[in-house]
């Protein structure tokens, strides 16, 4: 499994921490992560509407929040979704890193997710720890 740490490049610009997705877990082919090429991404981060915004492709903007019509209905959408399903929120991520900047933001997600029994970073799309098996949510 990835002992990739939480760095900058792992941020997608809709504010997910890719670090903490289910595909960094695995032990072969993890994935580079939203802003890292198109090998071992599953279609769906390949094909993101979000990632692939005409305003982000041509870099207009790193992050969604920079952009005039944030939050729109995308972000607004997989927000809900992932508040709901894993008590994330993207809107909440991307106001955090326009408030208190990307480094900050990344300091507080290694705390943030941080497995309470065994200290490794927990998936978010896991109730349990994939590591030691620690229910978390």
């Amino acid at each position: 499994m990835s002992s990739r740490p939480i760095q900058i490049k792992l941020i997608a610009p809709c504010g997910m921490n890719c670090r903490l997705c289910l595909a960094m877990f695995r032990e072969k082919r993890d994935c580079p992560g939203c802003r890292g090429g198109i090998e071992n991404k599953s279609n769906s981060c390949i094909k993101c509407r979000i990632k692939n915004c005409n305003k982000l492709v041509k870099g207009h903007y790193k992050y969604c929040y920079e952009c005039e019509k944030y939050p729109c209905a995308r972000i607004t959408h997989v927000d809900k979704r992932y508040r709901s399903k894993y008590g994330m929120s993207m809107i909440e991520n991307l106001n955090s890193i326009k408030e208190v900047g990307i480094i900050a933001f990344i300091e507080h997600e290694k705390k943030r997710w941080l497995c309470k029994k065994c200290g490794k970073i927990i998936c978010v799309h896991r109730s349990y720890c994939v590591y030691c098996k620690n229910i978390w949510r």
